[in-house]
């Protein structure tokens, strides 16, 4: 028998590596073969509980009495694209309204990333594209994102919303989402749009600064979307269809934090819910005296209830109770256990592949079934500030055993 010499064993080692490369070659192309398979397969955005099917148009709309601060060019008025969702009557050959209609679907992860993420011409929604309207007046209820996402993105929200007998109004804060389109083009985010990135604590320093600035800004955003809704009550499709002297404002991230903003200063407010968004702004210190809802996902400190984990969660914790202390209208608060901060959007429905996934905070509860939950409190706060009727499933304990029930309005 021969040496085992240098030589020998080098051969040996290359084989080795050889046979493990072509192994990894081989789970590797599997691997994106089934990822490619999986974002190629549509994905059902949970399905409206209200009794009415839903109708959906997109407008544009510019405000004259505002100079855009967040524009990167000065002296621009503000313009913003405004999604409506609404009761509708779909007729014979109705179409069903794409998740992203044209430049929209620049929103989808870009490059070969993107090829991890569900194809947004896959989403399949509940909406018709503009069709007439249902019977009745409808109250108002403007619905706006987290920070650097656009309305289409809470679809399943605004879908069930409407569903229950609401005008939403998805407004998308031009400058502050990474997308926005307008006139057919699309905008990006600006640097005056955004906080200051880089702190783990949103309310100090800078990022509070920002925060505090950015806030009135979508605050009157949320306000001239409710307006020009109510103008629609005069002609059109919308004609006899408004009831603009009732309003709820919604949101989730900053979105929430606007939302309080929004009703604090607008007297047709019935009530302001906040998805998991630590709060900014005036509201903070006065209070709201209107019904509020808020809710958070699992450890979020948005509620005033949280164990803090370093100084940003005990901000967030002190800010949420300054606000409940100062409130009068009343608050109703709750934690969805397992879910993580954009479970209140539409990714939860989304498949992501594994190293995209692990990239955005999605918890582990099951994504329809967090959106759900979201979609059916919702629905019942707005019912409630609303019509003043008692809601059940905002008393007492919850049907849900994710919900953990931290304060409830008297």
């Amino acid at each position: 028998m021969g040496e085992d010499g240098p030589g020998k064993r080098k051969r040996r080692w290359l084989r080795w590596v050889a046979r493990i490369a072509l192994t990894l070659v081989v789970v590797l192309g599997g691997y994106v073969g089934y990822v490619a398979i999986r974002a190629g397969q549509p994905v059902a955005l949970p399905a409206p509980a209200g009794r009415y099917q839903v109708g959906r148009t997109v407008l544009e709309w510019t405000d004259r009495t505002r100079t855009d601060p967040l524009a990167a060019q000065p002296g621009r008025p503000r313009e913003l694209s405004v999604w409506l969702w609404y009761p509708g009557v779909p007729g014979p050959g109705a179409q069903p309204a794409p998740y992203t209609p044209g430049a929209w679907a620049g929103l989808h992860i870009s490059g070969p990333a993107g090829l991890g993420e569900t194809s947004f011409a896959d989403v399949r929604g509940h909406s018709f594209a503009d069709v007439p309207l249902a019977a009745g007046r409808f109250p108002v209820a403007v619905l706006q994102p987290g920070m650097g996402l656009a309305a289409p993105q809470y679809t399943a929200l605004a879908e069930n919303l409407a569903s229950h007998g609401y005008l939403v109004a998805g407004v998308t804060p031009t400058y502050s989402a990474n997308l926005t389109v307008l006139n057919g083009q699309t905008v990006t985010a600006t640097a005056a749009g955004a906080v200051a990135a880089d702190t783990a604590n949103e309310h100090a320093g800078q990022a509070q600064a920002d925060g505090d600035r950015l806030v009135a800004v979508w605050a009157a955003d949320a306000r001239f979307a409710a307006e020009q809704v109510a103008t629609l009550n005069s002609s059109g499709r919308f004609a006899g269809h408004v009831n603009a002297g009732t309003i709820v404002y919604a949101g989730h991230s900053f979105g929430g934090a606007a939302a309080l903003e929004a009703c604090r200063t607008d007297p047709h407010c019935a009530g302001a819910a906040d998805l998991d968004g630590t709060q900014f702004g005036t509201v903070v210190h006065t209070g709201l005296a209107k019904p509020m809802m808020l809710i958070g996902s699992e450890n979020s400190c948005v509620t005033g209830t949280c164990q803090p984990a370093d100084p940003g969660d005990q901000a967030s914790r002190d800010t949420a109770r300054t606000l409940l202390a100062a409130s009068t209208g009343g608050a109703w608060c709750y934690e969805i256990t397992g879910t993580e901060h954009f479970n209140f959007s539409d990714y939860g429905s989304y498949y992501l592949a594994a190293p995209i996934r692990s990239q955005i905070p999605l918890g582990s509860i099951d994504g329809t079934e967090a959106l759900t939950i979201a979609d059916a409190y919702l629905a019942a706060f707005a019912d409630h500030a609303t019509q003043g009727r008692p809601e059940p499933l905002l008393t007492g304990s919850s049907p849900y055993p994710q919900v953990r029930v931290q304060h409830a309005a008297h």
